[in-house]
């Protein structure tokens, strides 16, 4: 379990980093038409992952297949960038201008939360609060995993948007 630990909390850190670079006004500008800014892609990654943390400390079921049974296709999904995914309206973030010390402190916050849930529960367990279209329900640790390759796919979005803008 350290290794899924060690893999949440770099991916997290790494998308504190990078959205790091961004000041106030890049972060709320629009790089290309079609895409959402800074800010709407770190807010969509503060949905998506509060809202995993709270499946994964949410109840759950004994499971009746491998733990790990989802996470390569999980993983094979998320890191083809040449697919392009809608957003469920639920976690589809406003177009606003949002605060960058906000945001990074809510992302501290849900990379410390993760990390605590993967070090401190049960990973084998399957998730029943919310059942992910396409997926079904997830092991605590293939939500974890879905965590960390959904937010590897932003990240790597995040570097194309700030080139983007820093190119301008």
């Amino acid at each position: 379990m350290e290794k899924v630990i060690n893999e949440a909390n770099e991916t997290l850190l790494a998308l504190e980093n990078e959205l790091s670079k961004f000041d106030a006004s890049l972060l709320n500008k629009v790089p290309f038409d079609g895409s959402w800014t800074a800010g709407q892609l770190a807010e969509h990654l503060v949905l998506s992952n509060a809202g995993f943390l709270e499946v994964i400390n949410g109840p759950f079921l004994e499971t009746d297949k491998p733990a790990d049974l989802l996470v390569e296709t999980i993983k094979k999904d998320f890191l083809n960038f040449n697919i392009k995914y809608n957003s469920p309206k639920e976690i589809y973030p406003e177009h606003k201008a949002y605060n960058p010390s906000e945001l990074s402190g809510n992302l501290k916050l849900i990379r410390v939360g993760i990390s605590e849930a993967a070090g401190n529960l049960d990973l084998t367990k399957t998730c029943s609060a919310y059942k992910l279209p396409g997926y079904g329900f997830l092991t605590r640790l293939e939500a974890v995993y879905f965590v960390i390759y959904h937010t590897q796919r932003h990240i790597y979005q995040l570097k194309n948007i700030y080139n983007s803008l820093d190119s301008n």
